[in-house]
């Protein structure tokens, strides 16, 4: 794989050695499924996924911003595969007819690819009790938009937005199912699937807490792990005891039944569940972990739940450093194909990190980084790894008087 050969020069600039982590055959297939070039002559998926990729990396606000830096050089957009930079109408255009799904499809196709190599370059923390498990988790990051300018957003009656619902992978260390609905759509509804392979661990927040969705993972054999809700009716079967001297934060650890009129409607009435109560110092308060895992110890459901840190810190990472709150067009269409194409550049950057890193960096410094060398021709290991910022002199240019531009033949206009 290309990805991994270390040259000490390149002939592309930084945007261009990126996009070219994507394998063309993977985009002409997804082109070709969803004829997204199909009656175009300019503007093709690949000019507009390089120009939205641009728009992502180099963090524009505008589709201004984003031809103005394209057209700079007419080098290196043949370095990146252009054969003009795009005008702003041309991209306005582009977002608002072209089908959003050919970038979703291709995120997906870029996250099967790489799987193998994302798996084996990622260390998600441990849990020793779990930790040949498949665990997922889940959750929505809600954006808001001016109703005025979006109104097929509706959110409130003043108020727009739109929510982005996540699956991610604990294995891959990136969202495996992603689904963008109106802000509106609760998050039990917003994803198209909830019910996952048997065995899978589903690690989510309370608003995901639902009796008849509950039902439908104990019938898959899949085990949930998230907070009950405060008006819910339990009765207390047993509790169970809890190790000596340690697992302080631990409070109480029980087995419950639901016997609530709508836990007898689902027949979740009928099935032992696990509560176990855990004491949050920073934030002083109790919450209180149910599941129907009869077995674990108490102190690995607790940091199951904490795993869903993981998901919160994606999404405080994409909004940071890539663009999903500022929004190149107004369409409900160009919305998405900005976000998807956010999500290529988040994969693409994690690959990149994950591979050619010899430390441990931060996402958003990362990030800083190939935003100032995004037009630069320097290497990906020279960007990972050799760049710092340190004090480097300049050097200093030849001095050349007039009387040797006279010598050796060149003629010098003086200003009048």
């Amino acid at each position: 794989m290309a990805l991994f050969r270390r040259s000490k020069n390149t002939n592309k600039p930084l945007h261009g050695q990126i996009i070219n982590l994507i394998p063309r055959h993977l985009l002409n297939s997804e082109i070709h499924k969803h004829q997204s070039d199909k009656g175009c002559h300019k503007y093709k998926t690949y000019d507009q996924l390089a120009a939205l990729m641009f728009g992502q990396l180099n963090k524009c606000y505008t589709l201004s911003d984003v031809s103005c830096g394209l057209s700079i050089s007419s080098t290196f957009l043949s370095d990146i595969g252009l054969s003009q930079s795009p005008a702003k109408s041309t991209m306005s255009d582009g977002n608002k007819k072209r089908n959003y799904q050919v970038f979703e499809s291709l995120y997906y196709r870029l996250l099967s690819y790489y799987k193998h190599t994302l798996k084996s370059k990622y260390q998600s923390q441990i849990i020793d009790e779990i930790k040949n498990h498949n665990i997922k988790l889940i959750d929505s990051s809600t954006i808001s938009l001016c109703l005025s300018l979006f109104n097929w957003a509706k959110f409130r009656t003043a108020k727009g937005g739109l929510k982005i619902h996540t699956v991610w992978d604990d294995q891959l260390g990136l969202p495996d199912m992603v689904n963008i609905s109106e802000a509106k759509v609760h998050d039990r509804y917003g994803l198209l699937n909830n019910v996952f392979d048997k065995g899978t661990i589903i690690v989510e927040d309370r608003g995901y807490f639902d009796f008849s969705l509950m039902m439908k993972r104990i019938k898959a054999e899949n085990v949930f792990v998230t907070r009950i809700k405060e008006n819910t009716v339990y009765r207390t079967l047993e509790e169970k005891e809890l190790p000596d001297d340690k697992e302080q934060d631990i409070l109480k650890d029980e087995i419950i039944e639901l016997y609530s009129k709508k836990a007898e409607e689902t027949g979740i009435d009928k099935q032992k569940l696990r509560l176990v109560h855990v004491y949050k110092e920073d934030e002083n308060k109790v919450i209180e972990i149910i599941t129907n895992h009869l077995d674990w110890e108490a102190r690995t459901i607790a940091d199951l739940y904490k795993k869903r840190w993981d998901i919160e810190l994606f999404f405080k990472a994409m909004k940071q450093n890539l663009q999903i709150k500022t929004f190149l067009g107004t369409s409900e269409n160009a919305v998405k194909s900005q976000i998807y194409v956010a999500l290529i550049c988040y994969l693409l950057l994690e690959l990149i990190k994950r591979c050619y890193c010899t430390g441990k960096p931060a996402f958003s410094n990362f990030c800083e980084k190939v935003r100032v060398c995004l037009m630069h021709y320097l290497t990906l290991d020279y960007i990972c790894n050799e760049l710092k910022p340190i004090v480097k002199k300049a050097k200093k240019p030849p001095q050349t008087t007039l009387f040797d531009l006279h010598n050796s033949g060149y003629q010098t206009i003086l200003p009048l």
